[in-house]
């Protein structure tokens, strides 16, 4: 089942904002669906426009000092039914990739949008999900309880490593996929789901348009996945089609 709430961050293109619609058109889907955005895009705000299920949240992730007002934002639509999932999708790729490019500058701006980011956003979330969770106690971790989604990518991955470069890209996502097992370890006795997502290499601005799925056909196939996510999901590293992948 869906969840009752999601909160999803960088939704203003892309994988995001493709979720936010997939999410309307879900069948007893979300009542509640939070988009963040820097600068809001016509198309966001077109879909915000047509659904009072949308909510938006103007938010810079790594604006830490403003955590505090999104949770009241999101609490104050909520209320003690709490959040049932975040998904923190927002990321960056430094586009100088290879050893002779890549900067200071790029490694720290990767590590702290990509994992510093989305680790301390998700303890700020965490009374919200733990109060879904609490709501059901005894239940099965699930989207439709209380979830921490982290959007991770393969080629964090050292194990499946082999091509090198990405350096800031690659390094920033294997240190959130740790970040992200820390916290299933410690949150293992709370009924909040916490994993890491491979979304495929999508035709976005990020992944640019000679990859290999479209937005539509990446967004179609997560949620199929998330409706699925099960206490043998917590802790995991999965790509989109539910296949397990090395850390």
């Amino acid at each position: 089942m869906p969840p009752k709430s999601v909160f999803i961050t960088g939704c203003n293109r892309g994988i995001g904002l493709e979720l936010v619609k997939q999410f309307l058109k879900q069948e007893n889907g979300p009542t509640h669906i939070f988009a963040t955005y820097r600068k809001i895009s016509d198309e966001l705000s077109e879909v915000a426009k047509s659904s009072p299920k949308v909510h938006l949240v103007e938010m810079e992730v790594t604006d830490y000092n403003k955590f505090p007002e999104v949770v009241r934002q999101v609490e104050a639509v909520v209320g003690s039914e709490g959040l049932n999932c975040l998904i923190n999708n927002a990321g960056v790729l430094p586009k100088n990739r290879d050893l002779d490019s890549v900067t200071p500058e790029d490694m720290r701006q990767a590590f702290e949008v990509n994992c510093v980011a989305p680790l301390l956003f998700t303890r700020a979330m965490l009374p919200l999900l733990k109060k879904a969770a609490d709501l059901q106690p005894g239940a099965e971790r699930s989207v439709r309880r209380a979830a921490a989604i982290e959007m991770s990518t393969a080629v964090g991955s050292i194990a499946e490593n082999s091509g090198g470069g990405l350096y800031a890209y690659r390094s920033s996502k294997t240190a959130l996929n740790q970040a992200m097992k820390s916290l299933s370890v410690d949150l293992a006795n709370t009924g909040v789901l916490v994993m890491s997502m491979h979304p495929g290499w999508v035709q976005t601005e990020m992944g640019a348009p000679n990859a290999l799925i479209t937005t539509e056909t990446c967004c179609s196939e997560m949620l199929t996945l998330l409706k699925g996510l099960a206490d043998k999901d917590h802790g995991a590293f999965l790509r989109y089609n539910n296949t397990s992948i090395p850390w």
